[in-house]
Order: C-alpha cells, then sequence, then structure tokens
C-alpha cells in the first residue's frame, strides 16, 4: 500500500504526539465513510417486526423512531444520600391546630381590705362557672390566713404598676392554656354564663381587645371597671412590648395603661364594644340600690341582658344579683327543654316511626337495657309502701329502708300532684300495685297501679310509669395510691377456731411470706373468762407456737405473724353450737365483738395503718391484697368485699366440686350479709369511732367489753355500721370479689354429719337481716325435689 511522504515513518521512530495525530485522522475519515441513520437494513427491519409480533406488541411504527435506553433498576436500588425525616403528627387535632381545653381565666383586682367581702362574694357567684380565677392584691403585710386561697399578691406596691404585673403574671403562667383573659375590678357583677355562651361565638384566631369605652376619656379605651376580654393574641404581643408600656404608664389610672399597652404591641387602636356582632353589654348603676330596688330594675331589659353590672359596694349586692340570674337562666333553660319536646313530640307530623326516629320515653333517656342472654335480665322487685317482696333468693318479705321509704312515698306524692292538675274529678283511694327496678343504663325505673273513685263512686284503675334517669355522671377524683403499701391483717381466732386458724397460718406463709409481701399478721386471740392463758396448758398454746415457728423459719422483715390476747368478760363468753357453722359471720351471733377486737387490735398497730379486718375461714390471693391496697385510700374510702361462698358439693352431692374454678351459679354465690372482711385507714375508723363514742362506748381494755351491752345503737354491730352511722366523709365500697372464698369451716363442719340430720340455722339477732348460709340453690333444690317425687311414685 503507498502512503503519502508524510506518513512513511519507522515504527521506533514514532512520538507520543504522532500517535494522537494519526488517531484523530483516522477516527475523521471512519466518520467520513460510516453509514448515517437514514440506511436501513430490510433484513433486521423484517426480523424486529417478527420479534414485535411474538411479543404482542402492535405498536410498529415506534421501531421508525430513535431508541432511547431505559435505566433497569429492579436489582439495584438506589439510596438517597440523606434520610428523609418522618415527620411525627400530634396524637389528637386539639394539639396541632393549638385548640385549649380552658377557654376562659379571669383576674380581678382588688385589695386586702376587700378580701373577706367583695372578693370573696365575686368568688363564690363566678369561680365555678370560670375556668380559672385569680384575684391581684399588693403583698405588704399580707395575712395568710385569708379563707380565700386564690390569691396572688406583687410585692412592687407601686399602684401605677400593678396592671402591668398583672398582664405579666398572666403571659408567664397562663398564655398557653387558656384562650381569653378577663381582667376586672371587685365592685362589680360578672354574669359568668352570659360571658362564657358569647365566647363560644368569637374566634380565638383573630385579635381581640372587647369591653366598654370609656366615658370620660377621648382616646377610646375599655373600662377596666366594666371588664376587659383580650384574647391570647393580644397578651403574647403585650408581653413583648411590655417594657415599652411601662415606660408609658399614665399614673394610676389601669384603664388608660392596658389601652395604651394594647396600641403599642397591636394594631388595634380603640376599645371594640363589639366584635363578630358580639358584645359584653354593661349597666351602670346610679343610685339605685340592688336591695331595695331590684323590683323595678328587672323591667328593665338592659338590666336583664347585661353581662356586668357595676359599681357594687355590699358583698350581698352580689350574691342577690347571682340568684337573680341564675333564676332567669334556669327558666330559660327550662323554657327551652319545654320546646325541645314539644318540637321532638311533633317531629315528622306522625308520619314517621319512633322507631326509626329513635324518640325515647323520656326524651333524652336511653331505653332499657336488652338483655344478650336470660342471666341479664334486669327482674323487678314487688313493693307497697312499707316492705318488698321475693327481692332476692334468700328472702320472701323484706322491710324497706328509710331512704327507700321516702322514695316510693315521695314517687307517689307527685303522682298524685299530678292526678290532680289532670283528673281533678278522681279521689285517690289506695296504691294497688307497684314494682321498681335498676336499669344500669337507664336508671331506676318504677310501675305503679293506683285506684281512684270518681264522681260516681266507681272505682277506676290507673297505671302509672316513673323514670328516675341517670342523668348527671361525675368522675370523682381520688387520692394516688399504690400496691406497695403495708396491710396489717387482723384475724380473730375462737377455741373452737383453731384449727382453721393454724390453717390459715400456713396458708399466709405461702402466699405473703414467702414472696415477701408487705403484709403483717395480727392474730386476735379471744379467750372466754375462765379460759387458762398459762404454760402449756393455755388453750391457745399450740397456735401461738405455731406462729413463732413459722416466723423463725422464714425470717422476713416484710411478712411478720403477732398476736394479742384479749380475755373476754363472763355476759361474752362463746358458747359453741352446731348451727353456728350455718351463719354467715364467723363471730355468729356476737357480732358486736368485732367492734371490741378492731379497737383493742389498734392500739397495737398505730393510726396511719392500712388495716384489713379479716376472716380465718376464706380463701384468698395475692391479687386480692393489691385490690384491697388501690380500694383503700386513707379519708376518702374504705373497701368491704362480698366473698363467694362456695356450696359443698362434695356433701350434698349437687354440683361439681372444684376450688379454684371460676364462680357460677352452680358452684355458689356472693354472701352480700357476710361483712367480717373490711379494710381501712386506723385514723379514718378512729375518727368515726369517736363521733359515735356517746352513742357506742369505745373499748380501751378488756373491762370495757361489757359496755357494749349499754349502747344506745342497737343497729351498730359490726365495724363497717360505724362508718355508716358516723356520716364522716369517707366512701364505702362495696363490692364483689371473686378471689376471696369461703366454705371451708362449712366442708369440715359437714363431713362430721354425713347420714346426720344438720342442726336448724338460728339467728337470734332477729332485728337485722337473715344470715344463715345456703348450701344449696333454689334451682338445684327444686331438682332435688322432682327426683324425690319421681323416686317415691316409681316405688
Amino acid at each position: 500500500m503507498y502512503l503519502p511522504k508524510v506518513f512513511r515513518f519507522r515504527s521506533s521512530q514514532l512520538s507520543a504526539n504522532q500517535y494522537f495525530i494519526v488517531c484523530l485522522i483516522g477516527g475523521f475519515l471512519l466518520s467520513f465513510y460510516w453509514p448515517t441513520s437514514s440506511y436501513r437494513d430490510e433484513n433486521c427491519e423484517q426480523k424486529l417486526r417478527e420479534l414485535a409480533s411474538i411479543n404482542g406488541n402492535s405498536q410498529s411504527h415506534l421501531l421508525n423512531e430513535d431508541f432511547e435506553p431505559q435505566l433497569n433498576l429492579a436489582q439495584k436500588p438506589m439510596s438517597a444520600k440523606k434520610s428523609v425525616k418522618s415527620i411525627v403528627r400530634p396524637r389528637y387535632f386539639s394539639s396541632e391546630l393549638n385548640v385549649k381545653q380552658d377557654r376562659l381565666f379571669v383576674g380581678v383586682l382588688t385589695v386586702q381590705e376587700n378580701i373577706e367581702s367583695l372578693a370573696t362574694a365575686f368568688n363564690k357567684t363566678t369561680a365555678h362557672l370560670v375556668n380559672k380565677i385569680k384575684f391581684f392584691i399588693h403583698a405588704d403585710n399580707i395575712k395568710t390566713n385569708f379563707k380565700l386561697k386564690n390569691i396572688v399578691g406583687f410585692t412592687d406596691t407601686r399602684e401605677n404598676y400593678r396592671a402591668f404585673h398583672v398582664l405579666k403574671y398572666i403571659g408567664d403562667n397562663y398564655l398557653e392554656d387558656y384562650d381569653f383573659f378577663y381582667i376586672i375590678e371587685d365592685g362589680a357583677y360578672l354574669n359568668a354564663r352570659s360571658l362564657m355562651e358569647k365566647l363560644n361565638h368569637i374566634s380565638m384566631s383573630f385579635d381581640v381587645y372587647l369591653g366598654t369605652k370609656i366615658e370620660d376619656r377621648e382616646e377610646g379605651f375599655c373600662d377596666l371597671k366594666a371588664g376587659i376580654l383580650l384574647s391570647s393574641s393580644v397578651v403574647k404581643k403585650i408581653k413583648l412590648k411590655l417594657d415599652a408600656c411601662v415606660r408609658t404608664a399614665d399614673g394610676t389610672h389601669h384603664s388608660v395603661n392596658v389601652g395604651r399597652c394594647v396600641q403599642l404591641a397591636t394594631d388595634i387602636k380603640e376599645c371594640q364594644e363589639f366584635f363578630q356582632a358580639i358584645s359584653l353589654p354593661t349597666y351602670v348603676l346610679s343610685n339605685q340600690k340592688i336591695y331595695r330596688d331590684l323590683h323595678f330594675l328587672k323591667e328593665d331589659t338592659n338590666f336583664n341582658q347585661a353581662s356586668i353590672i357595676y359599681p357594687l359596694t355590699s358583698a350581698d349586692d352580689l350574691y342577690i344579683l347571682h340568684a337573680y340570674f341564675s333564676k332567669l337562666h334556669l327558666d330559660a333553660v327550662k323554657n327551652k327543654i319545654s320546646k325541645l319536646e314539644e318540637e321532638a313530640a311533633h317531629i315528622g307530623n306522625g308520619t314517621i316511626s319512633n322507631n326509626i326516629l329513635e324518640i325515647n320515653w323520656p326524651l333524652g333517656v336511653n331505653q332499657a337495657m336488652k338483655p344478650q342472654h336470660r342471666h341479664d335480665i334486669i327482674l323487678w322487685t314487688n313493693l307497697n309502701l312499707t316492705h318488698s317482696f321475693m327481692n332476692s333468693d334468700g328472702s320472701n318479705v323484706k322491710a324497706l329502708s328509710k331512704i327507700d321509704r321516702m322514695d316510693i312515698q315521695k314517687i307517689l306524692d307527685g303522682i298524685l300532684a299530678e292526678v290532680r292538675k289532670k283528673y281533678p274529678e278522681l279521689n285517690f283511694i289506695e296504691m294497688q300495685t307497684a314494682y321498681k327496678r335498676f336499669d344500669p343504663v337507664r336508671g331506676m325505673e318504677y310501675k305503679i297501679h293506683l285506684v281512684f273513685h270518681d264522681a260516681d263512686r266507681n272505682e277506676v284503675l290507673k297505671s302509672y310509669e316513673v323514670v328516675k334517669p341517670i342523668s348527671l355522671i361525675q368522675i370523682i377524683p381520688s387520692p394516688y395510691v399504690t400496691e406497695s403499701t403495708r396491710i396489717s391483717m387482723i384475724v380473730p381466732s375462737f377455741t373452737h377456731r383453731i384449727e382453721e386458724t393454724i390453717s390459715f397460718i400456713e396458708r399466709y406463709e405461702e402466699i405473703c411470706m414467702q414472696t415477701k409481701d408487705s403484709t403483717t399478721l395480727m392474730l386476735v386471740l379471744l379467750y372466754n373468762s375462765n379460759d387458762s392463758n398459762k404454760g402449756e396448758s393455755d388453750v391457745f398454746y399450740r397456735l401461738k407456737n405455731v406462729a413463732i415457728t413459722t416466723s423463725k423459719r422464714i425470717k422476713n422483715d416484710d411478712s411478720r405473724i403477732a398476736w394479742v390476747s384479749i380475755r373476754l368478760p363472763q355476759e361474752f363468753d362463746y358458747s359453741y353450737e352446731d348451727s353456728d357453722e350455718l351463719l354467715s359471720s364467723l363471730y355468729a351471733n356476737q357480732e358486736i365483738l368485732s367492734l371490741a377486737v378492731t379497737d383493742l387490735a389498734l392500739r397495737k398497730i398505730g393510726l396511719e395503718s392500712l388495716v384489713l379486718a379479716f376472716s380465718n375461714v376464706v380463701n384468698f390471693k395475692n391479687d386480692f391484697l393489691n385490690r384491697v391496697r388501690m380500694n383503700t385510700i386513707q379519708g376518702f374510702q374504705i373497701f368491704s368485699p362480698i366473698g363467694f361462698m362456695q356450696y359443698p358439693c362434695k356433701q350434698t352431692q349437687m354440683c361439681n366440686h372444684c376450688e379454684n374454678c371460676d364462680v357460677s351459679q352452680s358452684t355458689g354465690y356472693f354472701d352480700n350479709n357476710n361483712h367480717d372482711i373490711i379494710s381501712f385507714y386506723s385514723r379514718d375508723y378512729v375518727d368515726a369511732r369517736k363521733k359515735l363514742e356517746q352513742y357506742v362506748p369505745i373499748v380501751r381494755k378488756d373491762a370495757d367489753i361489757i359496755n357494749l351491752q349499754t349502747r344506745q345503737y342497737k343497729d351498730v354491730t359490726r365495724v363497717i355500721d360505724i362508718f355508716v352511722r358516723a356520716k364522716t366523709q369517707v366512701h364505702i365500697l362495696r363490692a364483689v370479689e371473686p378471689t376471696l372464698r369461703f366454705g371451708i369451716n362449712l366442708n369440715n363442719f359437714l363431713e362430721k354429719f354425713q347420714g346426720k340430720v344438720l342442726p336448724k340455722c338460728q339467728y337470734l339477732n332477729t332485728t337485722l337481716e337473715h344470715k344463715c348460709i345456703n348450701l344449696i340453690s333454689r334451682k338445684q333444690l327444686g331438682e332435688a325435689i322432682v327426683a324425690y317425687k319421681s323416686s317415691i311414685n316409681e316405688s
């Protein structure tokens, strides 16, 4: 091949630059002779069409388009250089939208001389209707024994700065808690209900400086005597400009100081007497006296529509005005209710079924609970004015309590008053029948049938239904409790209960001592007057040895065993009878001894202890002790659990014996007549006991037990009766406890009477309810009778 002269060279003589030039020229030549995009290979295009038809691709026109490469990232995931931060949304809409639960804060400017008069009256007429109220005074020589507790005192006694101190206090402490802040002086009556209702129509997203303009000033500021309403946004802006506001203070004129501060911090130039069509109307008293001129003032429409009335100089004026406006509010609510009832009654003009409209009687009260099965059916109790009939499985007739008698009498009087209005010609003769039941959804319901005589002496029977709805449900705040509180268990023992007490110590060792539960077991040993308590002749010698041995074997500071001995007087000597085993209480017919046991045992325990008056014939679990700790609150609540009495299935053969099974109607029942077990704090018991000391003597030593016979309150026989009779502020919680099982002593007793006739249950104290134990259920008894009759007929 012939090369031009310039390209003649020897390979050994080529430099790096020459290589570059040769490659560059070769690239140009190749690009010049390479086919352009208009050149097509017919064979290649035909193959592509065939491939497209095989793949089902009908878009053949795309074959003529320029090829666009596509990246396959299916197996090559790419991670972002910076991780995207996840947005944490608030749990509630109110948090994200900054919606505050409380609406209004009221700040009252007052002086020390008015604390016990105007300020106290203002607090009593307003505090329960607003979210928060504070009274601001100077703190010079302030006394600390004011009955009014929500007082804020400023150490800076300069009067011209007091309004700024109030604004600073509000901004520092309550700015994020309330939507509106209302500042007023104490010489005015605030209709808080009207104010709260108006605030519901004002948006919190705007700057609000609302009130009544000062009459003798040209600036148009709001008058503090009539009250100034500030939104939280205005207070927030004032807080930033507060130093500048202080420099422009105008003497002691608080209204002007606040107004200038609002002008300086916001775009509001004067007092807003109307905002979003809402105003706070005021009524200025000139020479009128509330106690004298109220009957004239109530004819004035402006007076009745006023939210603020001023000036006032007497606390009695505030009380009178509050009573008057409360009556106006009550009348308005009653009229609104009657209108709603009338509208609801005529809704749909009778063309729509009440079931579709869900119109119930009474209006606004839920329908009765619908039972899911037969065990949920709420039974009606038949009663008259003095007694109830078949109210439980254990009794046929029971006298009504004082409260129940008053309740049924009040119901009857209300019905008769309604009858006299509607049927004046009828004369009441008697109540034929009455029924009541308590529906947990609806309330207390009554069905009463009354007999009347009309003008012709014809007998007329009318039936009425009365409902006392559950209208007001409140959550009662209770003090904080923990599950680590030590429990002092008081367990009494008679001489015939020594074996049961030893078995109880074994259960206590397993449940409490081995698990290091914080408890103390105090055995109360009840000696008869002639029982020996010396050496080995001691009737409780074996029991004491078991207690000592157990304590030494398990050396545990968390759980301990101690005892206290009580010598009963001869009049209270316990004479054991077989029939005592068939009674609910372990004290049998001497329940009054529970007071003596508690009085004397508490002297060894102390005033700050959580006490559980317990029984030695009961099975329990550790969960029960935790519920005692949670349900017993010092100064607030005592706990009286209702244990489950197990039927003696082994002896009766009427049910399947099972000690640890769940509670059921076939294996036992909750013994509501047993009040032996109750928990309380020592101080609460002592306070209640002292209130009844002159009626039920306190037992301070063994010899004082005899004084219980002379008590004036004969119905006080148990510890729970002390709390009921004393009428203290302590609540009584009475609730079923499935883990508390009775029946140990009953099973032991019935094993001795196999094939023998059982003794008759005898409860001597006939003034109280019947307390005999049920051995089987009514259903089991009925089945036994039917089976017995069938066997007789077959024979």
